[in-house]
């Protein structure tokens, strides 16, 4: 039986959080480590800043430490270690820096070799075309060193990927796998506000790249994917962006997962679903209650977030449907509030002092109660213990009275709530907020429909919302991610797992899954909006329908819609979805291989 291979993942994200594929690598590390033990590597740039953090230096054994030794005698540093993340996996961090005062040397190679010709201005495509050629010396090291027992090299994005052409240049006897996320001219002519999926066949590549800026970037992806042993991307719809763009046909689709926590009884996730939005009724209440009040109890919370991509993330659709459905709530008498929350990050100066001011008083307001209460629950006792049912003058002295009053006084009676949680950099000029002013989506007390814009990732340690972006999530009862461009889409399936319903589209990669594999995704809490080929005003309506109907249901019929929103968690394990990876690297791996049932795939090629 051939030996076990050792299987080596690069990417710029391993241990320094920059995009999406960090939470990739990050949630499949168990299922990686799983299956594979300790015959799995992460390869990634070393970054002080991060490392310190997010890195343990541990000494490797075996070929690996005599392969870093070989290279630490050309002069390159690696470091050896582990993930701090959960399965604790395997990490080699590259310090690339070594190499810097051969980067004149290192583009006239590049050129030379692979005729791609490199800016001196993009310190960028620097920093990638460094850490490639030390990834490319570094493998060989290892792979020289193992003595014809098998290696595999799997690499995402052409950050992670330029070590790709450099290996088959050397005539390396090994297999590769490319992974792109998304294509450089996809992101390029979608942030450019142009008909990607309309026309795709009539965008000429090199002519994109060149007006966009981004040749030589574009010039390493395309020769990742021309390569490598077996090419693929992570949805059918950035595929088809391979194939154009890139001038190669996918072998395979891989479609992202995540790490998933299950309960073990569906009442579990709803009490914690409950516990969660309590947690955001408290922003609420401080936000909103000094101005006006409204019943919680009937209120509902609808979320989009992700980067600021104002029209790929689909918020423009998101606030054009929340102004339909606050159309249609004040036609009704149902007495039912949405307040629909936008989380991303953009430019601000700092908090907003007025919304740090409520919150303060909130704080205080609680606290104060709390004192209070523990003094009447003194005196409800002693009442009592007398035999007597105590009145209102036995339970709050005067002292107590007059405090809550001034502290309601100075509660109540503030103007109206902001729609912003930050003074922005650009107040006047920023999208979101010129589109909820331009449809008067401004926090008024006759609208149903309440807008909260916090343009920063939410984390415990926020002094206004104080809460993990999960807890926040769970505690939500829509996710709306109505997306343009999406070459996956982990913030839908971030809601689905923790079974509250989301609205993805079918120009985004998780929506084109879903709708292969789930028939019955609508009725389920999984909403794919339809934007191929339809009107912009179509796709609006369709989410506000959602949204109303969502609204519209009683409280039974909700609790029993995120039941059965959860119970898809499970197919969107990593546990499941690194099938399609075995498979593909099992691809790879007979090209240079005998087969082995190492690598034995259980998913479909593609």
């Amino acid at each position: 039986m051939a030996a076990a291979p050792l299987l080596f993942e690069s990417s710029w994200e391993v241990c320094c959080q920059a995009g999406g594929i960090y939470t990739v690598l990050r949630s499949k590390a168990p299922a990686a480590v799983k299956h594979w033990g300790d015959r799995y590597w992460l390869v990634g740039p070393y970054r002080e800043h991060t490392a310190r953090i997010e890195f343990e230096h541990t000494p490797p054994t075996g070929a690996v430490a005599a392969a870093i030794d070989d290279v630490r005698g050309q002069g390159l540093e690696v470091h050896a270690g582990r993930w701090l993340v959960s399965g604790r996996p395997q990490v080699l961090l590259i310090d690339y820096s070594s190499r810097a005062a051969h980067l004149g040397e290192t583009k006239y190679f590049m050129w030379k070799d692979h005729s791609i010709a490199l800016p001196d201005n993009d310190p960028e495509t620097d920093e990638c075309v460094l850490y490639g050629y030390a990834l490319a010396d570094l493998l060989s090291a290892i792979h020289a060193r193992l003595e014809g027992k098998p290696l595999i090299g799997h690499f995402h994005e052409w950050q992670g990927a330029v070590a790709i052409p450099l290996l088959a240049q050397r005539g390396a006897q090994f297999p590769t796998v490319f992974t792109t996320h998304a294509t450089l001219i996809g992101r390029s002519l979608s942030a450019a506000n142009v008909d990607l999926y309309g026309a795709l066949d009539a965008h000429d590549p090199e002519a994109v790249a060149v007006e966009h800026g981004i040749k030589p970037r574009y010039d390493l992806e395309r020769a990742a994917a021309q390569s490598a042993d077996i090419f693929t991307t992570v949805s059918g719809i950035t595929a088809q962006e391979g194939e154009h763009f890139l001038g190669r046909k996918p072998e395979m689709v891989l479609p992202n997962g995540l790490n998933v926590e299950r309960f073990a009884a569906p009442h579990e996730f709803q009490n914690l679903h409950q516990q969660c939005k309590e947690r955001i009724h408290e922003f609420v209440m401080a936000h909103f209650f000094p101005s006006y009040t409204f019943d919680l109890d009937r209120t509902l919370y609808f979320v989009t977030s992700g980067r600021y991509e104002y029209r790929n993330k689909g918020i423009d659709v998101y606030i054009e449907a929340l102004y339909e459905l606050n159309r249609r709530l004040r036609a009704e008498s149902e007495g039912v509030t949405v307040v629909a929350f936008i989380i991303t990050r953009a430019e601000y100066k700092g908090l907003n002092v007025e919304t740090l001011n409520r919150q303060a008083m909130f704080n205080e307001l609680h606290e104060t109660c709390q004192v209070i209460k523990e003094d009447m629950g003194k005196r409800l006792f002693m009442s009592v213990s007398n035999g007597r049912l105590p009145t209102t003058e036995d339970l709050l002295d005067e002292y107590a009275r007059v405090r809550l009053k001034r502290m309601m006084h100075a509660w109540m009676q503030r103007p109206q709530p902001a729609i912003v949680t930050h003074d922005l950099e650009d107040d006047l000029n920023d999208q979101v907020l010129r589109h909820l002013r331009s449809r008067r989506l401004l926090n008024a007390p006759e609208d149903p429909v309440k807008v909260i814009f916090h343009p920063e990732f939410i984390t415990s340690t926020s002094p206004i919302l104080g809460i993990e972006y999960d807890q926040f999530v769970r505690g939500c009862n829509l996710g709306v991610f109505p997306s343009y461009y999406e070459p996956w889409g982990y913030t839908p399936m971030e809601c689905i797992i923790r079974g509250v319903p989301a609205i993805t589209s079918d120009l985004s990669g998780f929506g084109t899954f879903v709708q292969e594999n789930f028939p019955d995704h609508d009725a389920n809490g999984i909403f794919v909006a339809k934007r191929r080929e339809v009107e912009y005003e179509s796709t609006v309506l369709q989410v506000a329908n959602w949204m109303h109907n969502l609204t519209r249901l009683p409280l039974r019929e909700r609790i029993q819609l995120r039941n059965r929103t959860e119970s898809y968690a499970e197919y969107f394990d990593w546990s499941r979805m690194t099938r399609y990876y075995r498979a593909a690297r099992r691809m790879a791996y007979e090209k240079h291989y005998a087969p082995t049932p190492m690598l034995a795939p259980d998913a479909p090629r593609q």
